[in-house]
Parts: C-alpha cells; sequence; structure tokens
C-alpha cells in the first residue's frame, strides 16, 4: 500500500505546496489575461468584470468550501492509512456537489437581478452584469465536479495532477476569449458577453482533464469510488457538518469583498477599473501564500490522524515562515516595477497613476495575509469548522464597517479604501493565533 501519512518535513511541504501554486498561478495568469482583453473594449466593462468577477467567485467558493469540508476528512482518512474511507467520503462529495452546483444556477437566475438592481447605481453596469452573469453560471457544476478532484489528489499527496487541469483550462480560456471576445477565428463579435462564454467553455475542459488524470494514473484501482455508487444520507450529513462551517465562512469571506465593490462603484469607473486591476495583482500575489495554506490544512489535518497533535504547532510555523518569504520577495519586485506592471492591464497614464498609491497599501498588506492564511487554514485543518466561522463573521464585520465609513460615508482616497485590507488580515491572524494557542482543538474527532 502506498503510504498517505506525511512526516511534515521542509522537503514534504515544498514537494505538495509548488504543484498548487502552480495549478493556482495558471488560472490567475488567465484571469490577468482575460482583464487585459476586457481592458481593451473600455473602462467600464474593464470594472464591470471586477463586479461580476466577485459575485461569481463567491458561488464557486461555496463549492470550494464544499470541497475543503471533505477535503479535510479524505486527509484525515489518508492519515489514518484508510483507503476506502476515501473512496466513500469522495463519492459522496461528488454528489453533494452536483446538488449544490445546480441549485446555486436556480437561485442565482433568480436573485442576481435583485442583488445588482438594488447595489449599482449606473443602469449600463446593471445590464453588462445580468447579462454576463446569465451565461457564466452554466459553468458551475463543472467547476464543482473540478474542485471535488483537485481536493481529492491533494489528500492523497498528488497535488502535481492539480497542474494538467490548470493547464488545460487557461490555454482554452485565452484562446476562447481571443475568438469569441474579438471576432476570430470565424466567430461572431460577442465583446462581454464572449468572456462569459469562454469561461464555461474552460471550465467544461477542467472538469474532464480531471476525470481524465484520475482514470488515466489508474487511481480508480487504488481508490474503488465506484463501489460507493449509492447515495449515503448519514455520510453526507457528516460531511456538511465539517463543510457547512466553511461554506458560510466563504460567503461572509468574498461576499466583504463583493460589498467592498459595490461600495466602490459609486465612486466611479476611474475607481472601479482601478480596483478591478489591484483584485487581479492580489490575486496573482496570493498564489503562492494560498498553496501553503492549502498545504497547511491538509498536512494538520493528517498528522492529527497520525496521533501527532503535538507537531502541530511547530509545522504551522514552519510553513508561515515559507509563506513570509515570499511574500517579501514578491512584494519587493512588484513595488520596483509597479508601472510595468501596471501598463499591462491598460495604455491610460493617468490611471495609472491614480492606481500605484493603492498598489503599495495591497502588497504591504499581503505581508499580514501570509501569516493569516497560513494559521487560518490550520485552524480548518483541526476540523473544527464552526470556530472558523465564527472567526470569519467577526473579522468581515470588522471590515465592513471600515469600508462603509471610509467609503460609503467619506468617499476617502482609493488608497485608504484599500486600507480595509489591513483590518480584516491583522484581526484573522490575531484570533487564528489565539485559537491555536489554546489547544481547544486537540482530540476532535471528523
Amino acid at each position: 500500500m502506498e503510504k498517505l501519512s506525511v512526516s511534515a518535513t521542509n522537503k514534504e511541504i515544498i514537494q505538495l505546496a509548488l504543484p498548487i501554486s502552480v495549478a493556482l498561478f495558471i488560472p490567475q495568469a488567465n484571469f490577468f489575461t482575460n482583464n487585459v482583453f476586457v481592458g481593451m473594449l473600455g473602462q467600464r466593462e474593464l470594472g464591470v468584470n471586477g463586479i461580476t468577477g466577485v459575485f461569481y467567485l463567491i458561488l464557486s467558493m461555496i463549492g470550494y468550501g464544499l470541497s475543503s469540508g471533505v477535503q479535510i476528512q479524505m486527509a484525515r482518512r489518508a492519515g489514518e492509512e484508510n483507503k476506502d474511507g476515501i473512496s466513500e467520503t469522495f463519492m459522496n462529495g461528488a454528489m453533494l456537489s452536483l446538488m449544490f452546483s445546480l441549485c446555486l444556477m436556480v437561485l442565482t437566475l433568480w436573485f442576481a437581478p435583485i442583488l445588482f438592481g438594488f447595489s449599482l447605481n449606473d443602469n449600463a453596469n446593471f445590464a453588462l452584469s445580468i447579462k454576463f452573469i446569465y451565461m457564466r453560471v452554466w459553468g458551475l457544476p463543472f467547476l464543482g465536479l473540478a474542485q471535488l478532484f483537485s481536493a481529492f489528489f491533494i489528500s492523497i499527496g498528488r497535488s502535481r495532477l492539480l497542474i494538467y487541469g490548470s493547464i488545460v483550462t487557461t490555454i482554452v480560456n485565452i484562446a476562447c476569449d481571443y475568438a469569441f471576445i474579438f471576432g476570430k477565428f470565424g466567430f461572431p463579435v460577442m465583446g462581454f458577453k464572449g468572456a462569459a462564454i469562454a469561461s464555461v467553455v474552460s471550465e467544461v475542459f477542467y472538469a474532464v482533464t480531471m476525470v481524465a488524470m484520475f482514470f488515466s494514473h489508474r487511481l480508480h484501482k487504488e481508490y474503488p469510488i465506484f463501489k460507493y455508487g449509492r447515495f449515503d444520507f448519514e455520510h453526507s450529513i457528516q460531511s456538511l457538518k465539517v463543510a457547512a462551517p466553511l461554506i458560510v465562512q466563504f460567503l461572509f469571506s468574498i461576499g466583504g469583498w463583493l460589498v467592498f465593490f459595490f461600495f466602490i462603484e459609486h465612486l466611479g469607473k476611474e475607481s472601479l477599473a482601478a480596483s478591478q486591476m489591484l483584485r487581479s495583482i492580489f490575486g496573482l500575489v496570493s498564489v503562492g501564500t494560498w498553496a501553503l495554506a492549502t498545504t497547511c490544512n491538509t498536512m494538520v489535518s493528517n498528522i492529527i490522524g497520525q496521533g501527532r497533535s503535538r507537531d502541530v504547532i511547530k509545522l504551522v510555523l514552519k510553513i508561515g515562515k515559507l509563506s513570509l518569504i515570499y511574500c517579501v520577495i514578491l512584494g519587493v519586485l512588484l513595488l520596483v516595477f509597479s508601472r510595468e506592471f501596471l501598463s499591462l492591464y491598460s495604455s491610460d497614464a493617468s490611471l495609472i497613476d491614480f492606481t500605484i498609491p493603492s498598489l503599495q497599501i495591497i502588497l504591504v498588506s499581503t505581508l499580514i495575509m501570509s501569516l493569516s492564511t497560513v494559521a487560518f487554514n490550520a485552524v480548518v485543518g483541526t476540523g473544527n469548522t464552526l470556530v472558523n466561522l465564527s472567526m470569519e463573521i467577526g473579522c468581515v464585520g470588522a471590515y465592513l464597517v471600515y469600508c462603509y465609513y471610509f467609503i460609503y460615508l467619506k468617499h476617502s482616497a482609493l488608497y485608504i479604501c484599500w486600507g480595509s485590507e489591513f483590518v480584516y488580515w491583522s484581526c484573522l491572524l490575531i484570533a487564528s493565533t489565539i485559537y491555536l494557542k489554546s489547544g481547544k482543538w486537540r482530540g476532535k474527532s471528523i
């Protein structure tokens, strides 16, 4: 039997995190390219792409919350060397994911016009947003399936397989963006709507590739998932007990960001366009940190499954140090070459000058994020997801108070608005550190 338990050395951390980093970077590069293409259509399209992107991110993070909950369980079974348990958990998770995706699609088609009609000032922004979202949601079932396979590969230590799905979806998305947005290769000019169609097509290819990786590496022989093809209600309830707080947590987390963008829209299209560029840069910078945080999540659950709870704090400190070093190096490079990087999004010199102070604020805030994300995911790995939810509600609450006062009421300069990142990540770091040091997570069974 292949050994599924981990020893949590620096080498093992990097071996697991590096493929996850590549897998996360490729979609971020795809997102970056999408912004460059949409930016060519104008500031309005670039700004609306930011709002709709965050809204879709909320939908995708609900699926990610479910897959993260299932991943925690699979990693725990991996620490116990229980392949049948991994197979059963995965198959039930896949069925849950499909049900969640279909429900989200129906809710979005009904709720999106109400939300955007209430929140946006500009009617043109509203019309563009709804057309995009109505097309975009059709990719949700495929994205949910791909997320479940990603969680499975990470939990069994095969994170390198994530790279293949990311490469395929990126190539397909960039090619389809170019073809559909600008009407190339015989396709009609679709503009902003073309970006949505391209994203759906890429998510279909993403799911197909992940399934192909599972079977081409003969993992169905090691993990008999079809043995558990019948929906197990009791097992699903157990999965949801772990995943539900994570789902609500991500709703609060990304929902707070959506409110931020709604507030920014009131400041004008220049602020909205600049914030969309900043959001894209934030995503690129955080790739390595999120990969290390995901590694921390999985390894914490794994070593607890081995009965090594005493090593958790040591592991978190080790991964946190790697995360901080990564953010310092990348942050310095982006600070030095700020103007050159922003010019990739837009040739408008005044927009670039307007954006640079806020970029500097974001890059400094990522230093706090590098530690808080790792610590927070260590709490996730312990299985006490209700604690994560409580932390998230408190941190997002502080974040929204800041946004409401400085953006909605005071209409502050954009760099002050983006100072909200300091508030959120600082609160998260403090709360996660206090809980991990308390030791109250020991003995949690999932």
